[in-house]
């Protein structure tokens, strides 16, 4: 057995907060109280039953005052909403400049360029895919990138006579990948859980980073061979040629007698929503069934009120320079988001009912995800000020085979690829990591390191059906959830695995942690 040594429990004890509680519970009870609080959570949120803010507030209440907690409940919850109040003013604030810069048309210009140059192969237009949805990908928002993603790209797929499905994979592997920047939503669940910064677990997961993109680009390009070898090209007279040059006799079904010509335009605002104007006109008239897909006509709207091409120049600049003071951490991040949207606000939208209507254009994505965070307080202040939280972590520790206790950084890792692919993010990060986290602890691995470890599984969470934005992903594409899953699953494994190595090699994560 494996107990905590003395100077982590003195230590615990030094910075314990004490509460006005009723009754203390047996230990035995407190986790039993423990796990049942997480696993009607878990199941409440995963049946859909309650939403995970209703959840985190209702459940951990009701399981607060059977372990005793009485008056002191109220002091717990506002201990733990004081440590999250920069997690969600980051949270708000990037999401608000983000969107800002895709209304104002910041993304219009990559767009444009990628399917410029495009043209006709189709293993250029999946790595174009692929770059453009991890370029969108950095709002954070899995919804946002799938629909500007597909509305740019499907009907360049059903022209090519390309499948949708090679669409929808690259788009949710690269948003995947990409779904662990500090302002989306695994890093911000980690940090609130653990109580550690965002920035303390994503700047040093940046060389993992960048190979799961690597390897990400590396699937598309693969990916769009296999396209280019079973369509091949159109050539510069339009006619259908192999990967040799030579030209086909089989066209496909797309092409022949159709007229191409523009369909509907859909305007996106980032509260998500996509407003089409005009009817669902196929892409290639009397070649694709209208029912195939619900966006194959759409396009974003070049002309929305909300651009500024002029300002494009400034907008790109200060992005840049958000990012730069991301990476090298001078100041708060909640703060740089802040002054970042300001500037963005008053540059771009002049007069005060401009302002107020772009922030409440986004209001959508801020309310969910900020009052999903403030919530989670109550989750994490009750498992931490009751005591349930040390007392599973001791049950944890005390069963765990003594080999294995060093290597709880990987093997969160390893475990996060299923477990957030079976559950919510809200379950895995509010209800399990803690709990790892604690009994990491008794082994010398420290909280931020596991919360790095735990974020490796995020390219195959992305891919589950409880994730909102997949469905919407394979709904708009016109690809079935088992089709999609068949292509994307095994990629995404490998990429949540290379993602772990570098982390290991790099020593973000520990492998092995001696005692």
């Amino acid at each position: 057995m494996f107990h905590a040594s003395t100077a982590l429990i003195a230590a615990a004890e030094e910075e314990a907060p004490t509460y006005d509680v009723a009754f203390v519970p047996p230990e035995g009870v407190l986790v039993i109280l423990g796990f049942t609080m997480v696993l009607v959570f878990m199941t409440l949120i995963m049946t859909k039953r309650l939403t995970p803010m209703v959840a985190l507030i209702l459940v951990p209440t009701a399981f607060g005052l059977f372990a005793g907690a009485g008056l002191g409940l109220g002091d717990m919850i506002l201990d733990s909403i004081g440590t999250m109040a920069p997690t969600a003013a980051l949270l708000m604030f990037a999401i608000m400049f983000f969107g800002i810069m895709i209304d104002v048309g910041l993304f219009d210009p990559l767009i444009r360029l990628i399917t410029r140059l495009l043209g006709d192969d189709p293993a250029k237009v999946v790595l174009g895919t692929a770059i453009l949805a991890g370029a969108v990908s950095l709002d954070g928002d899995g919804s946002t990138t799938f629909i500007i993603t597909t509305s740019a790209m499907l009907p360049i797929y059903l022209r090519l006579g390309m499948s949708p499905v090679v669409l929808t994979c690259v788009a949710g592997l690269m948003n995947g990948t990409l779904n662990i920047v500090p302002w989306g939503g695994p890093t911000v669940r980690a940090a609130t859980a653990l109580g550690v910064q965002p920035t303390e677990i994503f700047v040093p997961m940046l060389p993992a980073l960048g190979a799961g993109i690597v390897v990400t680009l590396g699937f598309a390009w693969l990916l769009g061979l296999g396209e280019r070898r079973r369509l091949g090209r159109i050539d510069a007279e339009g006619r259908l040629t192999g990967a040799d040059g030579g030209v086909l006799s089989s066209v496909p079904r797309i092409f022949r007698g159709a007229e191409l010509k523009p369909g509907a335009r859909a305007s996106l605002r980032t509260g998500n929503l996509v407003v089409v104007a005009g009817g669902h006109a196929p892409v290639a008239a009397g070649s694709v069934d209208p029912a195939d897909t619900a966006m194959a006509d759409t396009m974003l709207d070049p002309a929305r009120p909300t651009l500024r091409p002029r300002l494009i120049w400034f907008n790109l600049l200060l992005t840049v320079a958000v990012m730069v003071l991301l990476v090298i951490d001078i100041l708060p991040l909640p703060y740089v988001f802040m002054v970042g949207a300001g500037i963005a606000l008053v540059v771009n939208f002049r007069g005060i009912k401009e302002q107020a209507a772009e922030i409440v254009a986004h209001a959508p994505s801020i309310v969910g995800v900020v009052s999903m965070v403030i919530a989670a307080g109550v989750l994490v202040g009750v498992l931490s000020g009751t005591g349930m939280v040390d007392a599973m972590a001791t049950w944890i520790t005390n069963v765990l085979p003594p080999a294995l206790g060093p290597f709880l950084a990987p093997i969160t890792g390893v475990l996060s690829i299923p477990f957030t692919f079976f559950m919510s993010n809200d379950a895995f990060y509010f209800g399990i990591l803690p709990v790892l986290a604690q009994s990491a602890a008794n082994f010398g691995i420290d909280p931020v390191e596991m919360a790095r470890a735990s974020i490796t599984g995020q390219p195959v969470h992305l891919q589950s059906p409880l994730v909102p934005a997949i469905l919407l992903l394979v709904s708009l594409a016109g690809v079935n959830l088992g089709d999609h899953h068949r292509k994307v699953l095994w990629r995404a494994v490998i990429v949540s695995l290379v993602m772990l190595a570098i982390g290991i090699l790099v020593g973000a994560v520990p492998f092995f942690v001696a005692q």
